[in-house]
């Protein structure tokens, strides 16, 4: 969550519209940004360990 935290804080004018969009739209589906943030990070953790073991 501090990771998110600091994108959001550091970003940029352009960057934040695109964090509002990406905000307003999992609003739409019911969902918190935060969530959303925190389900992904952990799939692609495991789609990267995954690949890893592969090698």
């Amino acid at each position: 969550m501090q990771k998110l935290d600091d994108l959001v804080l550091n970003a940029s004018p352009e960057e934040l519209t695109k964090i509002q969009e990406i905000d307003y739209l999992t609003q739409m589906e019911g969902l918190s940004f935060y969530d959303v943030y925190v389900d992904s990070s952990s799939l692609i953790n495991q789609s990267i360990k995954k690949s890893f073991r592969k090698s």
